[in-house]
């Protein structure tokens, strides 16, 4: 089976170093060189892939749309360094989502040629706050364990989102997290001891913190003081209109394992105009992407700008990269993704000293 040698600056699981890595099969198969600073020479780097959790859409193709279009997606973002990610859902009737989570099984089993590897689908509604929609259609509804366990035998749900103070929930969370389902809490507004006592019942995670949920007041401490005080893992998304530079800085304090979605919809990787999200139409301006109110509907987000992000606020590049990777990967229990090491997946990016794309391999496979 033929091999493929890259060189230049890698982040291995122990750290940086300067030399090459051995691709066959799919697998890491070798790394070999010094450890090195990368500012001191002018290889590339050569990171993981980037891992997105959170994936609505892009390259005009939205979740919703079910099948072929999930390929469209998973293509569009490939090209921009990620390697895997969770197609995520949007509110809807049980009879959409049904048919769209049909459709979705095909893409998770088999990857197509050119695209980011489908682990899963990320189920974002219905089981949310109908006073917390944000962007998500008001087809609302109570979480019931027999709909989801449905669910779950139409496409492998990797993440489920509720919101833990509505009727029912917290038996529902405990009886998803025992089947090894990540529970997070998101379209929210539950208080803090709403979601401590969410998180006590199995639930592991928080959706897009910040946005969508009650925020950190003194007295009131909200979902938001709930995930800052207490959370391993939560979302966040940095394309720096979801989230103030100043709360990024507060949730890289507080939460460990915080880690990056896009949260992108199918304007991602398009030009300015109207695309589908779901149900509705959101209409993509500049970076931003928006309902015909104003509100923010995802992004047009992808993650190597979510790097650049990142290290414009000045993380080390290493720990970008990690929480673009490695901690959404350790969330999922993935533990041959998410880092380069010898018998982990060929998963990497790419990247020239501007922090650009030069070439993305996904499973051994260059896109």
């Amino acid at each position: 089976m033929k091999s493929l040698k890259l060189c230049g600056n890698i982040l291995t699981s122990e750290g940086w170093r300067l030399g090459h890595i051995m691709l066959e099969g799919g697998r890491v198969v070798a790394l070999n060189g010094a450890s090195s600073e990368p500012a001191t020479n002018q290889e590339p780097y050569i990171l993981p892939g980037f891992i997105d959790l959170h994936v609505h859409g892009g390259g005009g193709a939205d979740v919703m749309e079910g099948g072929a279009a999930t390929q469209t997606m998973a293509r569009m973002h490939a090209r921009y360094g990620t390697t895997s990610l969770l197609a995520t859902t949007m509110t809807a009737p049980r009879a959409e989502l049904a048919a769209v989570l049909a459709t979705l099984a095909s893409e998770v089993r088999q990857r197509a040629p050119g695209c980011a590897r489908i682990l899963g689908v990320h189920l974002e509604g219905p089981y949310i706050n109908p006073g917390k929609l944000g962007a998500q259609p008001s087809a609302t509804a109570l979480a019931a364990l027999d709909e989801v366990l449905y669910y779950l035998e139409l496409a492998p749900l990797r993440v489920v989102t509720l919101a833990p103070e509505l009727a029912g929930h917290l038996g529902v969370i405990a009886q998803l997290a025992a089947r090894g389902i990540r529970v997070q809490l998101g379209h929210t507004l539950g208080s803090y001891e709403d979601g401590v006592n969410a998180l006590k019942q199995g639930a592991t995670g928080f959706t897009h913190i910040f946005n969508a949920m009650t925020g950190l007041h003194h007295r009131a401490p909200g979902m938001v003081g709930a995930a800052l005080a207490h959370a391993e893992y939560a979302e966040l998304i940095p394309d720096l209109l979801h989230v103030h530079p100043g709360a990024i800085y507060t949730a890289l304090r507080a939460i460990p394992k915080l880690y990056c979605v896009t949260d992108s919809t199918a304007a991602a990787g398009m030009p300015d105009g109207a695309y589908p999200l779901g149900s509705q139409t959101v209409l993509k301006c500049v970076n931003g992407v928006r309902l015909a109110d104003g509100t923010l509907a995802g992004s047009t987000l992808t993650m190597d700008q979510a790097l650049r992000n990142l290290v414009s606020l000045g993380l080390p590049l290493a720990e970008a990269s990690h929480r673009l990777s490695r901690y959404a990967a350790d969330y999922l229990g993935l533990t041959q993704r998410g880092r380069l090491a010898v018998g982990a997946w060929a998963d990497l990016v790419v990247l020239d000293r501007q922090l650009m794309v030069q070439a993305t391999y996904v499973e051994g496979e260059k896109i």
